[in-house]
C-alpha cells in the first residue's frame, strides 16, 4: 500500500534534498525504516555474520537477576526504537513491569508488534507511540519511575556530539529516578563487522537500496535504483562502520522536483555505526547525565549490554 509523504514523515522531502545538495551526499539513516525497510532489517538480524542481536539476547537472559535489581522491578518500560520488541520480554519479565511503551518511526510496523505483544500479554498494558525518537516526543501520563530501553547498539547511528544530545533527550523524557538499559557495540577485528554489515545473502545490501525505492515511491524520485551498489567499510580513526550508496555509472535523477547529477563512483553516505571501547561507553554515559551502573559482555567481546541511572541533576534535551 502508498503511504503519502504526510502520513509517514513531513521531513522527509527537506531532508533528502538538502542531503543530495551537499557536496559529499548524505541521507540519515533514520529514513531506512519504512515497513519494507523495518521488515529487511528484521531479517538482517537473523543472518549469521550479524551477531549483536543474538548476542544481546543472550546477554539479556543470563543477567536478569542483575537487570531487575538494577534497572528495578515494576516500573513502566519504554522502548525507544522498538523494532518487531523481538527482546523486548527479556527485560519485562526480568523487571516484572506492568507497562510498556513502544516507540517506533514506523507506524505500521509498531502496530503489528505491539499489538501481538499484547495479545500475548493480557495482563500487560501496551502504548503505542508513533514518532521519531531522535526529535522531542510528547509521552502520554505513565506510572513512574520509568526505565528507558534502547537495544541493538542503535546509539552508534550518532555521531559523538548527536549520541549525547539524543542521550540527554532520553534522561529529560524518562525523568526523576530514572534508569536506563542500552546496548552498545564493541570495537573489534574490522574483518567481523564489515561481514556483519555485508551479508553474503545480500540483505543488508537491499536494506541499503530500499531506501532509493522508497525515494522513488514516496518523493516522485526517478532514482534509477538499479545503478547503485551497497558499500559497507570499516574506518579506524573514526571508529565507526559506514554504510554508502555507490553509483555505478553517471546518473541524472530527479528528487521531490529537483534534479540532481552523479559520477560513477560517487557515493550517499547512508549511516554511520560507531563502535565503542569499555571506557568510550562510561565516557558517553557521563557526559549525557547518566551514571554506569552496571556492564556486561559475551565471552568474546563482541556486544556490551550497560544499565545507566539518572544522575541528580535534570537536564534539559
Amino acid at each position: 500500500m502508498t503511504e503519502t509523504l504526510a502520513k509517514i514523515d513531513p521531513n522527509f522531502a527537506r531532508d533528502v534534498v538538502q542531503g543530495l545538495c551537499q557536496p559529499r551526499k548524505t541521507i540519515p539513516a533514520r529514513y531506512f525504516y519504512d515497513l519494507r525497510g523495518s521488515e529487511l532489517f528484521e531479517d538482517i538480524t537473523r543472518l549469521p555474520e550479524y551477531y549483536p542481536t543474538r548476542t544481546e539476547l543472550a546477554l539479556l537472559e543470563r543477567h536478569g537477576d542483575d537487570l531487575a535489581r538494577l534497572a528495578g522491578r515494576g516500573r513502566t518500560v519504554v522502548e525507544f526504537g522498538a523494532g518487531s520488541v523481538t527482546k523486548t520480554p527479556l527485560l519485562l519479565d526480568a523487571t516484572e513491569a506492568r507497562t510498556f511503551v513502544a516507540i517506533d518511526i514506523s507506524a505500521e510496523f509498531l502496530r503489528h508488534a505491539a499489538r501481538a505483544l499484547a495479545a500475548a500479554r493480557p495482563a500487560l498494558e501496551v502504548v503505542e507511540v508513533a514518532g521519531d525518537f531522535t526529535r522531542p516526543l510528547a509521552l502520554p501520563a505513565l506510572p513512574g519511575p520509568l526505565t528507558g530501553f534502547f537495544s541493538g547498539s542503535t546509539i552508534g547511528n550518532f555521531d559523538h556530539r548527536a549520541a549525547v544530545d539524543l542521550l540527554r533527550s532520553f534522561r529529560a523524557t524518562l525523568g526523576k529516578d530514572a534508569r536506563l538499559v542500552i546496548g552498545i557495540d564493541t570495537r573489534k577485528n574490522p574483518h567481523l563487522l564489515e561481514a556483519a554489515y555485508d551479508d553474503a545473502q545480500g540483505v543488508t545490501a537491499a536494506f541499503n537500496l530500499n531506501l532509493l525505492h522508497r525515494i522513488n515511491r514516496e518523493l516522485g524520485g526517478t532514482v534509477p535504483v538499479e545503478a547503485f551498489e551497497h558499500r559497507a567499510v570499516w574506518h579506524d580513526g573514526y571508529g565507526r562502520i559506514e554504510m554508502h550508496l555507490v553509483a555505478t555509472r553517471d546518473v541524472a535523477f530527479a528528487v521531490a522536483g529537483r534534479h540532481f547529477t552523479m559520477r560513477a563512483g560517487e557515493t550517499i553516505h547512508t549511516e554511520n555505526s560507531y563502535k565503542y571501547t569499555p571506557a568510550e561507553a562510561r565516557l558517553l554515559a557521563r557526559a549525557s547525565g547518566w551514571e554506569p551502573l552496571a556492564a556486561w559482555t559475551d565471552p568474546q567481546d563482541l556486544f556490551g549490554l550497560h544499565v545507566w541511572a539518572a544522575a541528580d541533576e535534570v537536564l534539559q534535551p
